[in-house]
């Protein structure tokens, strides 16, 4: 498969130029289809064939392993969510948090990598720590000041307000060096070009599959380190969180399957391990490449009014407008989507593979 063959596949991109991936992309036909014919096969022959739970079974070991080798990780290390949040949210509530634990971030997260951490504070009296950037640009000198007592260091990449990508790696590291855990708000990097968690070394990252990955709402996924799997305690338990839920006690999974519950529907799943195939089937590094290729045509076009850095090297965009509403609701009645920002109040940009040069024309011949 190609660029071109996977937009062809997409029915919202006959009707607008579409270039707000990084909130939500339009799934291609294929991934829709995935999702109701398992939901058909499920309710319809599964109870007569090898039962639903069986079913559903067979489908989510897939799709675990489909996201570890997305991650460039193994399955066991994978739990599947229903979000980015969620997954967010399975780190704040399961690490054994003390009155005065510190939380570094950056004035750059987006809410749900913000408010989990505000609601721990008010149960644990969490000092939470904000890292001011430039323009999403994380200085290592003073993260390695915010971080000397710190607990944990949150952040997301590439920031989905500029669109840098952070060096992870050496943020990482800064942090491991002076004993806190690290989690990644990696819901931007999945589709934009290969991803390896193993590498990064944090102890945890987050993302979704509707946005760059183009899947359909509903599924996410918690990579979690064999440090980060030992440190973490569900608060919630389901049979599927458990070895042996029939035993007189309990006991959780030692790997991501801990986060599991129960019964869930599978269809968002199935349809994230037919997008993942898709984008795996043109390669992920054409995608990148591409990206790059089209951003940079979009930035030499927007000049002075570009806000995020010329090397982001993400497909995510900013750039600044006098009145960004008004010019975010102006494009769409040209049927070009963009979307605006709270912070910086700007225009965000979200350019996919499946975007054309033409597409990117239309958008600055329009503004």
């Amino acid at each position: 498969m190609n660029p071109e063959t996977l937009r062809s596949e997409i029915p919202a991109l006959e009707e607008c130029t579409y270039f707000n991936w990084g909130a939500s992309g339009p799934s291609p036909e294929p991934v829709v289809d995935a999702a109701a014919e398992f939901e058909r096969y499920h309710q319809y022959e599964s109870p007569t064939d090898e039962g639903m739970y069986a079913a559903a079974g067979e489908a989510t070991e897939r799709v675990r392993e489909a996201v570890a080798g997305l991650l460039g990780t193994d399955a066991g290390h994978v739990g599947l969510t229903q979000s980015t949040v969620d997954g967010i949210n399975h780190v704040a509530t399961g690490l054994d948090w003390a009155d005065g634990d510190v939380v570094v971030r950056t004035d750059t997260e987006h809410s749900a990598a913000r408010l989990p951490w505000e609601r721990m504070a008010e149960e644990y009296d969490l000092e939470i720590r904000v890292l001011d950037t430039e323009a999403g640009q994380v200085d290592r000198e003073e993260l390695k000041t915010a971080v000397q007592d710190a607990r944990l260091v949150c952040f997301n990449s590439p920031t989905w307000s500029y669109g840098n990508r952070q060096p992870v790696s050496e943020i990482v590291d800064i942090a491991h060096d002076a004993g806190a855990m690290v989690l990644v708000d990696a819901v931007q990097a999945p589709g934009q070009g290969p991803v390896d968690v193993e590498e990064w070394g944090a102890d945890f990252v987050t993302g979704s599959g509707h946005k760059w990955l183009l899947g359909v709402w509903g599924a996410g996924f918690l990579y979690a380190s064999d440090h980060g799997l030992d440190a973490l305690r569900p608060t919630q338990i389901g049979y599927y969180s458990v070895k042996d839920y029939g035993a007189a006690e309990f006991e959780f999974y030692d790997d991501a399957r801990k986060f599991d519950l129960g019964t869930r529907s599978l269809a968002p799943f199935v349809a994230l391990e037919t997008a993942i195939d898709q984008l795996q089937s043109i390669g992920l590094e054409t995608v990148e490449q591409r990206i790059s290729t089209l951003t940079d045509r979009l930035k030499d076009g927007l000049g002075d009014r570009l806000l995020s850095p010329r090397d982001t090297q993400s497909g995510l965009v900013t750039f600044a407008a006098e009145n960004p509403d008004a010019t975010v609701e102006r494009l769409a009645e040209q049927d070009i989507q963009i979307r605006t920002l709270p912070s910086p109040d700007a225009c965000r940009v979200s350019v996919h593979a499946v975007n054309t040069a033409d597409d990117i024309d239309r958008l600055l011949d329009a503004l």
